[in-house]
């Protein structure tokens, strides 16, 4: 007997293959984009980093000296750029975090775990030594799950976590790079940022896809009070 509300399923095996249609496409299109064939012929990890590079670029968030905190930061191509602009000498240093496992990366410390639990920020602490970021990076997005005031209201909880990390972490004058989404979220979070920088600006980098909603908010001149 079909399930009711579906007088005419579909079977499993023709699903399956529009699955497998659909994940063929992508992998097609994903393979032809610039950016990964760049990625892959300098040696990272994913396109991603082209992002940063644009942001630094224009803005030169990175220095010789620079403090870096990676928030989600696997599967780690925002670290490796990190690492290759800061350098082994000035007493710079990259603190990577994520919940999922990464291959390590020379010259970045990575602690596996969620930056909002209490154990991971004190191992970020003791990984910085008594001092305090210059930057903050966070290229995270919440489980998505279709439904978008649910995703919106993920998206919306996701940075208000880190803005709480910045709190502790980020020293006065830091700046703060994050990922957002267009929306109501990202209006409310640009609001509570405008009140703790001097100097906020969202920024569309080349590499983000034209479809994508994705902006990034680069925060300056951290005023050291997130209340």
């Amino acid at each position: 007997m079909a399930p009711y509300g579906s007088p005419n399923p579909v079977p499993a095996d023709m699903t399956r293959n529009r699955k497998r249609g659909k994940t063929g496409q992508w992998a097609a299109r994903h393979n032809r984009d610039p950016y990964v064939q760049r990625a892959r012929q300098a040696g990272f990890r994913a396109r991603a980093v082209f992002k940063l590079e644009h942001i630094d670029r224009k803005y030169r968030l990175l220095k010789p000296a620079s403090v870096v905190v990676d928030l989600g930061a696997a599967p780690g191509s925002w670290s490796q750029y990190a690492a290759a602009r800061i350098g082994g000498g000035g007493g710079g240093r990259i603190i990577a975090v994520d919940r999922r496992a990464m291959r390590a990366i020379e010259k970045v410390n990575f602690i596996r775990g969620d930056f909002t639990n209490e154990s991971v920020v004190a191992q970020i602490a003791t990984a910085l030594e008594g001092r305090l970021a210059d930057l903050v990076l966070s290229d995270m997005i919440p489980d998505i799950s279709g439904i978008r005031i649910c995703d919106q209201a993920r998206a919306e909880t996701l940075q208000y976590a880190v803005l709480e990390f910045c709190r502790g972490a980020l020293k006065p004058g830091g700046q703060l790079l994050t990922k957002l989404f267009a929306g109501e979220a990202a209006q409310a979070i640009r609001g509570r940022l405008d009140g703790c920088f001097e100097q906020v600006r969202t920024i569309k980098p080349d590499a983000s896809r034209s479809q994508s909603r994705e902006i990034y908010c680069l925060a300056r001149g951290y005023a050291g009070d997130m209340n």
